[in-house]
């Protein structure tokens, strides 16, 4: 009998969580991706049908936590076209909160279907850890031009 409980339990957990990581895209990152992920073009890249390629290069998670962490500068390439904007950092939004919203834009929009079969959510472990590395938006930039994404 506990069982069914706790899977409901799990449930609302994982909705409650879902649903977070959308709001917080709505509140901080629909301006300039989008309400789909179609981002602006010329100014601000896609999220949907491009996030997971940048998860999937070596050092791409990284690079996803960073880029909300720290804001990023500097001209990359997505899916053959430049863009040349720039993101302010999010360092004022909780671990949790910058977890959920990158998983929810992981798996928004389809892209849920690019994934690796061995996807685990990012966590909140995670960002605290990389509010150490303390990056200039150039720096992750550069180093998000330098990811071999398509």
């Amino acid at each position: 009998m506990k069982q069914p409980v706790l899977w409901t339990v799990w449930l609302a957990l994982a909705f409650a969580s879902a649903q977070s990581g959308a709001a917080l895209y709505q509140q901080n990152c629909v301006f300039c991706h989008g309400e789909k992920g179609q981002g602006r073009a010329g100014a601000f890249p896609p999220q949907a049908g491009h996030t997971p390629d940048v998860l999937k290069a070596p050092g791409g998670r990284a690079q996803l936590i960073n880029t909300l962490l720290y804001g990023m500068q500097g001209e990359i390439m997505v899916k053959g076209q430049k863009y040349n904007g720039v993101m302010p950092a999010f360092a004022q939004l909780t671990d949790e909160q910058l977890a959920n919203v990158l998983n929810y834009i992981l798996t928004a929009w389809g892209n849920d279907k690019l994934l690796p079969p061995d996807f685990k959510p990012l966590t909140a472990a995670e960002i605290a850890a990389a509010r150490n590395t303390k990056l200039p938006p150039q720096q992750v930039g550069a180093n998000r031009a330098q990811l071999n994404v398509p």
